[in-house]
């Protein structure tokens, strides 16, 4: 796999992958309420594939979606980072900022903190002048994150998923955005 920035947080280091990562990843992927808000639970397969599109990702564009682990023990939580999407909407193209975490470590701040870190970096090393964040609007978890994050929702920007087939339950989205300089 590539070399991703090593960037650190108080309690997280975001980092490259590692093979080792694939198995919490898979287990992670396969979790019901981690993937509530996504289209389905993925396989082991289908996991490793994820792993293998971000990898590339990283590699064409030079950021991307970071392994996220404890900084206290080097345990794999899942990811945090940039992405650039490959649907076609009326925001696109655009730089997003994204997280997949173990739900047994949700509501600690964590999320919060790595993404506050990976946006730092979209903005001062990479030079990005506005960064995204979308979800379903069910999504009270990750809508909170990005409130915290400083990013603003204009109901106008909401959008339906464009990958989504149009009776989907989850096609609907909302939008945020966070400028360079806000």
């Amino acid at each position: 796999m590539c070399s991703y920035p090593i960037l650190s947080t108080e309690r997280l280091v975001l980092r490259g992958w590692r093979h080792s990562d694939r198995v919490p990843f898979a287990r992670m992927n396969a979790d019901p309420q981690v993937m509530e808000f996504l289209p389905q639970v993925l396989s082991s397969p289908e996991s490793d594939l994820l792993a293998e599109r971000i990898d590339a990702h990283f590699r064409q564009h030079g950021f991307g979606l970071c392994a996220a682990e404890l900084r206290r023990d080097g345990t794999f939580i899942g990811f945090i980072g940039l992405n650039v999407p490959l649907f076609q909407a009326a925001f696109t193209p655009c730089v997003e900022v994204g997280w997949r975490l173990r739900a047994d470590l949700w509501g600690q701040g964590l999320a919060t903190e790595g993404a506050r870190e990976i946006i730092r970096y979209g903005f001062e090393t990479l030079g990005l002048r506005e960064i995204l964040s979308f979800t379903v609007p069910a999504n009270v978890r990750s809508r909170r994150v990005m409130e915290k994050l400083g990013m603003n929702h204009n109901a106008a920007d909401d959008f339906d998923h464009p990958r989504l087939p149009l009776s989907h339950p989850l096609r609907r989205h909302v939008l945020y955005r966070l400028r360079r300089d806000a």
